[in-house]
């Protein structure tokens, strides 16, 4: 099973560049972020026959949809929202006891309150399913780097909003022992594995950047994780995907 995530920083302006990314790697389970187009501006190009979706949007703003390959489980999937959602920032879709989830947590920028509420929210999400006995595959932008090695030496800064040790305290509550950071687990010692550089100086050819972008599995699901990879090569958007391969 391949499972990727990527924030597309506008689905109209990257159009094409999504349906050439789905046509050559063919994931199962597709998680989109940064949508910035109500439902009903979607491309119908987008509207890929192989998978069942849900576009949650917002017009020139926020936006997350999940996409999952028709046929790959029994029924249709059940779509909906945490209480918690905000600003069209999650949806999860339930497939008996496996939940899958596409996020996008605010940059905190203009509300950094507001976003470790929403991230407080988020984690206490992530335990009751935890505590339900639930698998669970949690994909997105969750707009912190994790630790030192997710960003780029030159852009290390004290004080940053997405580095703050309070965001970075929240996300390792959020693994909390029952999730896995996959591509982190794959790749312990890589310290160029980023998946958002800033959009000026040939910050991204030059692999400048940070890692912000993050597939989160239960430990029963992250166990059969054969590769996780950030795939730079694909889109203009200043993120980049992020494709995990499951036995």
């Amino acid at each position: 099973m391949k499972i990727a995530t990527w924030n597309v920083n506008g689905i109209r302006a990257r159009e094409a560049q999504l349906c050439e990314w789905l046509d050559r790697d063919q994931p199962d389970i597709v998680c989109l972020q940064e949508l910035k187009a109500e439902s009903a501006q979607i491309p119908e190009r987008c509207k890929h026959a192989d998978y069942h979706a849900y576009w949650h949007g917002l017009r020139a703003y926020s936006g997350v949809s999940l996409h999952v390959r028709k046929g790959l489980f029994d029924g249709e999937p059940t779509f909906s929202h945490p209480e918690f959602d905000m600003e069209s920032r999650i949806v999860q879709a339930a497939f008996g006891n496996l939940i899958l989830a596409s996020v996008y947590v605010p940059n905190g920028g203009k509300d950094f309150p507001a976003k470790l509420n929403f991230l407080t929210r988020l984690v206490a999400w992530a335990k009751q399913l935890h505590d339900e006995g639930r698998e669970v595959v949690l994909c997105g932008d969750i707009n912190i780097a994790r630790a030192d090695i997710d960003v780029h030496p030159r852009e290390l800064k004290a004080g940053v909003i997405g580095q703050r040790p309070e965001e970075r305290e929240l996300f390792e509550q959020l693994l909390g022992g029952h999730f896995v950071d996959v591509c982190r687990e794959l790749n312990p010692g890589n310290p160029g594995l980023f998946t958002w550089w800033p959009p000026w100086r040939n910050m991204r050819q030059r692999n400048i950047g940070w890692r912000i972008d993050y597939i989160l599995a239960s430990k029963s699901i992250a166990t059969r994780a054969t590769n996780c990879v950030v795939l730079a090569d694909v889109g203009t958007s200043d993120h980049a995907p992020v494709l995990m391969t499951t036995a």
